[in-house]
């Protein structure tokens, strides 16, 4: 899904015009991004958790010339899934992994 079809996923759940619904899911995701760049922990009950977490500086090898390279310290976002999310995921999994079993 991309985000003109999660626009029109929101547009026809809560009955807002298009417009509307853009801006929605616009404010929604500069609200995140804000939040995680401040640091900040978004925690979505049932759905998951986004943290940002720090990566060390580290020393790799160019493949090419075998020379090292440091990569520097730097962020990055992280998904947690929450339980339902986790479970509604691997229901649609294990209800086509049963049919298939019993198709034998």
């Amino acid at each position: 899904m991309n985000k003109t079809e999660l626009v029109e996923k929101v547009r026809e759940s809560t009955g807002l015009s298009k417009k509307d619904s853009e801006q929605v899911v616009k404010a929604v995701f500069e609200v995140m991004q804000g939040a995680l760049s401040d640091g900040e922990k978004i925690q979505i009950p049932g759905f998951g958790t986004f943290s940002v977490k720090e990566r060390a500086e580290r020393v790799g090898i160019n493949p090419r010339t075998k020379e090292k390279v440091t990569f520097p310290s730097s962020k990055s976002v992280k998904f947690s899934q929450g339980k339902l999310l986790k479970e509604s995921v691997n229901a649609w999994f294990y209800s086509k992994w049963l049919y298939i079993i019993i198709k034998m």
